[in-house]
């Protein structure tokens, strides 16, 4: 693993991070699938594979979803008169599409934040 560079900013990490790019380069692409980072960069050749970031984004996720979901479900709640079988259909239901649509991007910037300070844990 190279080190980053000096002058790279940490907002810029975690905005390659956000839309799915190498945190060295930002041209590669983060992940292979939809959470399996890629062993290597295929533009700059950095090693990615081996950064895990273990609980991390599932905690940001579920902060994000928590913080989106909270007041929209307060406000229509005080008003709201569809049927409960609806309610319970469509809180859940949007919970899961945001959820799934913010999980890769919070792992991205865990990786990149975890890349950028160098600390890529113990094990190896």
């Amino acid at each position: 693993m190279t080190p980053p560079p000096a002058k790279q900013d940490l907002l810029l990490t975690i905005l390659r991070g956000l839309v799915g790019r190498c945190p060295a380069c930002g041209h590669g692409k983060l992940f292979s699938r939809y959470l399996k980072p890629v062993q290597t960069c295929a533009h700059c050749g950095e090693a990615l594979g081996h950064i895990r970031a273990d609980d991390g984004p599932a905690w940001l996720t579920i902060i994000i979803v928590g913080h989106i979901l909270a007041p929209i479900l307060l406000f229509t709640a005080t008003d709201n008169t569809w049927p409960d079988w609806v309610s319970m259909i469509v809180w859940p239901l949007l919970a899961l599409v945001l959820a799934l649509i913010v999980l890769p991007r919070a792992k991205g910037v865990f990786i990149g934040v975890i890349w950028r300070s160098g600390c890529i844990g113990g094990e190896h």
